[in-house]
């Protein structure tokens, strides 16, 4: 004889599979996806201003956040090691290096972190910006609302320049270009003018060859000048979760992450690697952003 499950048991049965469910979930959320995954988000996008034969694969680095369990030194010579393995001509950091707030459950130095990045090796160099983090975690700097924060001072001890409102020039096989870092939008818990000044910025830079602009926040976009080719941008976390291209705490936020193209300019916002004010990440891994420019005039695929 066939018998039936009841309308309780039924229900029960479901209620149990849902709870297993976001049990699973959250589990994931906590303790995979931002401690184990990592994967390489690339892009290959056909930029205005670029010089015709110019090739030049960047890899961008953003919000660390070290501190343990979420960001430990392991993890960080992980970062590095996979960095490295893409074979860069220049890496660029765009900020938030310390633990953001109270996340950490231990704090990690920061001389320990620029230790471990110090082995970051592109032919073109590593070159770096600050975050509102490094501010932010530095009482002394809040204090003196100004000064040299500890982030910067510990990446300079071991070779690998930050640039506030300022711009450098390369070249890649006799072909040059214009690599510019603001400084913070947002350094100081009480607020008040940021520490960026991109008229400042532009002013640095002498001639027509093509301009990546370094902002930790993504917001200053609007304002950028046609004359930049590309803005690299971090700070969102990508809201740390991302569900069908959707991240619910930045839903009024304009640039959550990604690739942008606004009036002809373009930006890409990384997801970054590390979680601040709840420590989970789910739909939006930790990732390298490895750009290929002056390639194919479409995004390459993601890995």
């Amino acid at each position: 004889m066939l018998i039936l499950p009841s309308r309780r048991q039924v229900l029960t049965g479901l209620g149990g599979s849902a709870a297993a469910l976001v049990a699973s979930t959250g589990a994931y959320a906590f303790g995979i996806e931002p401690l184990h995954r990592l994967v390489v988000t690339r892009y290959a996008p056909c930029l205005p201003h670029w010089t015709p034969g110019l090739s030049l694969r960047i890899a961008v680095l953003a919000d660390f956040h070290v501190c343990e369990p979420f960001m430990p030194l392991d993890r960080v010579a992980e970062i590095v090691d996979a960095t490295n393995a893409l074979a860069p001509d220049l890496i660029l950091m765009l900020g938030d290096y310390p633990a953001a707030g109270r996340i950490a459950w231990r704090k990690v130095a920061l001389s320990d972190f620029a230790r471990v990045v110090s082995g970051l090796h592109a032919p073109l160099g590593v070159h770096s910006i600050l975050g509102n983090h490094d501010w932010w975690d530095d009482a002394a700097a809040q204090s003196a609302r100004g000064g040299t924060p500890e982030a910067r001072r510990v990446l300079e001890a071991v070779g690998i320049p930050v640039m506030e409102n300022d711009a450098v020039r390369l070249a890649k096989d006799g072909q040059p270009f214009w690599i510019a870092g603001l400084g913070d939008q947002q350094p100081f818990l009480i607020l008040d003018d940021g520490r960026d000044d991109l008229p400042g910025t532009m002013d640095r830079i002498t001639d027509d060859a093509p301009v990546i602009l370094m902002a930790h926040e993504p917001d200053i976009f609007s304002d950028v000048p046609e004359r930049v080719s590309l803005t690299l941008a971090g700070h969102t976390h990508g809201g740390q979760i991302r569900l069908f291209g959707v991240s619910p705490a930045l839903l009024h936020r304009r640039h959550a992450y990604g690739h942008y193209v606004e009036a002809g300019r373009h930006m890409i916002v990384s997801g970054g690697f590390g979680v601040s004010r709840v420590p989970v990440r789910l739909g939006v891994p930790p990732e390298i952003v490895l750009l290929d420019l002056g390639t194919p005039d479409r995004d390459a695929p993601r890995a």
